[in-house]
């Protein structure tokens, strides 16, 4: 029976996702399985490369750095964290990602992107670390309105929370039958219709599927709560949350406020080390 790792996606709330999941590392535990959606792909697939502090490092050094993001990316490329510096420039030449570990390790790690012709998920599952690898990861994470579609293998790509926030279901339909989740929304949270609907709208006008996948994302985020509540009651899955709402937006440019929020998730990784260990030695 596998073991997998789902980790939800959420902007910069994901430095919580990368503090939980340093301390993972550090203690050794190894799921079969990582599946990162958006903020938890770009974040998680550090957990395949064995790259522990890597994600807060680097997004703590360019966190002020023009290149890396902002209004101005925005305006020259239409992406806010621009796709040559951020996803090629950094893991490239600045901070590198490891993908000759990524490789070896025999650890699946899948993504989610979302099909803006159809606002389907997709599902990818990546081996190979190297430049395509980064712009799957680039498609996983980018947001509409603030992000240019991202083309591979014939499709249009964006955020895979766009269509699949917390993908456990899918997760268990090929074989992960004992998940740990982490989730960047406290207990209780309830996604409600997005304000920026109507921006949403024209930025897509294009792109029907995805349009109305936007439409109804609160509706399926909610349902995916649920789904999660009801598992982890069954013992299916552990469920890691923050105990209350993380200080800190889906865009930051404040080291101090990643470096929060990290720590917020590293002390919350230390009380479930033992719960981790337990819940993935055990066998139904």
């Amino acid at each position: 029976m596998k073991k997998g790792l789902i980790l939800e996606g959420g902007a910069m709330r994901g430095m919580f996702t990368v503090g939980v999941t340093d301390v993972m590392m550090e203690h050794g535990i190894e799921p079969d399985g990582v599946i990162g959606v958006s903020a938890g792909a770009a974040f998680g697939c550090n957990y395949k490369s064995r790259q522990p502090g890597r994600a807060l490092r680097y997004n703590k050094t360019f966190a002020r750095d023009k290149r890396y993001s902002g209004i101005g990316s925005l305006l020259r490329t239409g992406n806010f964290f621009n796709a040559e510096f951020a996803y090629h420039t950094v893991p490239k030449h600045y901070d590198l990602f490891d993908n000759n570990t990524f490789e070896r390790n025999p650890m699946e790690f899948y993504l989610v992107c979302t099909d803006i012709d159809t606002g389907k998920a997709v599902y990818k599952r990546c081996d190979r670390g190297g430049d395509e690898f980064y712009e799957w990861v680039r498609a996983s994470a980018s947001m509409p309105v603030v992000s240019r579609a991202v083309e591979l293998a014939g499709m249009k790509l964006l955020d895979g929370g766009m269509a699949d926030s917390i993908p456990l279901q899918y997760f268990e339909s090929i074989g992960y039958k004992r998940n740990i989740v982490i989730l960047t929304q406290p207990r209780g949270y309830v996604k409600h219709v997005n304000k920026a609907m109507p921006i949403i709208k024209m930025s897509l006008r294009k792109h029907r599927g995805a349009v109305e996948a936007m439409k109804r994302r609160h509706v399926m985020y909610n349902e995916q709560t649920a789904y999660v509540a009801r598992a982890e009651n069954e013992g299916r899955c552990l469920v890691i949350r923050p105990d209350d709402y993380l200080p800190i937006g889906h865009i930051s440019h404040n080291p101090e406020e990643m470096q929060l929020v990290y720590d917020i998730g590293r002390n919350t990784g230390k009380r479930y080390i033992k719960a981790m260990k337990e819940f993935l030695s055990t066998e139904d």
